[in-house]
């Protein structure tokens, strides 16, 4: 690419390290109050679908951060949307800890989320500013596998933190894990956007976003990436529910949860290792291939087998393992299809991801009973989606 001018020279390489805790900030706000959704319910006194609403908000919240921050980013820099984004973030902590109500901590964690999210959309924006699209993918999936380390941690503080001193101070563990980094991204982060892109307000926003979804190999891996997203969020939906239903605590959801944690990281690891050799395309179907087969096992176990812990997240790992594959793969291949725009390429597949999630967390508290078949059913659904837009996008990558 010719240099234009004010372009800036080719940036440094970011650390790994802070990619992945700019990453992980989402998820582990995300999950650390989903074990304490049932005490968030009792505490406020509003029921339990009420009390979930905090998650599917959360969602939206991730949504609307992410259309917002891709064109931000495109034109101001990596670096300056991040820092105000993560003051956001440290703000509605505080207010959460802080909610007299249900609605104030509803409001509390859409702020919140719009806030951790942009380190989502701008770590993938990084990556691909200093890495070619087939190493980038390598480098998004080493991110991801050490990313989860957010997830396997989040449940268990959340769950421990709450049976010690209240839901609350889970909100203020997140200020805790949100002020370093505030820090380490203002000294340590360079910036990496090499040329900047012109925001001629809402409206070249709308543009730019409508350029994206234009083009059929957008649309096709967006719905991919969406589909497979919702198998997870239908998961988290129902699964406090569905343990509780069968008469554990939050902590041994907690303790569940890690196993689909190793398999997530376990296959991000196969993505960092196989998908430059044999290609986004083949990654992605052998990744959808196992999360069709693990939600059509829980689905069985659900229906033919008396319900238990071990039926329900037995399946969910190999659900976990595809995702992992798959996923840094579909981020990929959506923020190739225009480099110069990867941020906003970045926001707009996170928004759909996140808005397709939180209508599958709808879709899910409407429908489970605490059985755990219309968990699995959902899931399922999902697993289908993605393998029919991946047969739609094929041609196009």
């Amino acid at each position: 690419m010719k240099e234009t001018p004010g372009a800036r020279p080719p940036a440094r390489k970011p650390a790994l390290w802070l990619l992945v805790a700019m990453t992980g900030i989402g998820p582990f706000t995300m999950q650390i109050l989903i074990p304490a959704l049932p005490r968030v319910a009792a505490d406020l006194r509003v029921p339990y679908a009420v009390a979930q609403l905090t998650l599917t908000l959360y969602l939206v919240g991730v949504a609307l951060g992410q259309l917002l921050y891709g064109p931000l980013a495109d034109r101001f820099g990596r670096r300056p949307v991040l820092l105000w984004s993560l003051i956001l973030y440290l703000t509605a902590s505080a207010l959460a800890a802080l909610s007299p109500s249900i609605a104030w901590l509803e409001v509390g964690r859409v702020a919140q989320a719009m806030g951790a999210c942009s380190g989502m959309v701008l770590g993938r924006a990084i990556i691909r500013d200093v890495w070619p699209r087939e190493e980038a993918a390598s480098r998004i999936a080493y991110v991801v596998m050490a990313m989860t380390l957010a997830p396997m941690v989040a449940p268990m503080a959340g769950a421990l933190i709450e049976e010690r001193f209240g839901w609350r101070a889970t909100m203020i563990a997140c200020l805790l894990f949100g002020a370093p980094l505030l820090i380490a991204v203002w000294r340590r982060l360079p910036e990496t956007l090499r040329e900047p892109q012109p925001l001629p307000g809402l409206r070249g926003m709308g543009l730019a976003y409508m350029s994206l979804l234009r083009m059929p190999a957008f649309r096709w891996i967006g719905a991919v990436g969406a589909a497979s997203t919702g198998v997870f969020f239908a998961f988290m939906a129902g699964a406090p529910q569905v343990v509780e239903q069968l008469g554990y605590a939050p902590r041994v959801f907690a303790t569940a949860f890690l196993g689909i944690s190793v398999s997530f990281a376990l296959g991000s690891l196969l993505a960092a290792r196989l998908s430059t050799r044999m290609g986004m395309v083949r990654m992605l179907s052998a990744g959808l291939w196992l999360i069709i087969l693990g939600a059509a096992a829980m689905l069985a176990v659900q229906l033919l087998l008396p319900h238990s812990l071990a039926g329900f997240f037995l399946p969910m790992m190999l659900v976990a393992l595809g995702n992992g594959i798959s996923l840094p793969n579909a981020v990929a291949a959506a923020i190739s299809v225009r480099p110069e725009r990867a941020g906003t390429a970045s926001g707009l597949l996170g928004a759909v991801q996140m808005g397709f999630g939180a209508l599958m967390t709808v879709v899910n508290a409407t429908l489970e009973s605490g059985s755990g078949v219309a968990t699995a059913s959902v899931m399922a659904f999902c697993g289908v989606l993605a393998n029919i837009a991946l047969w739609g996008a094929r041609r196009r990558l």
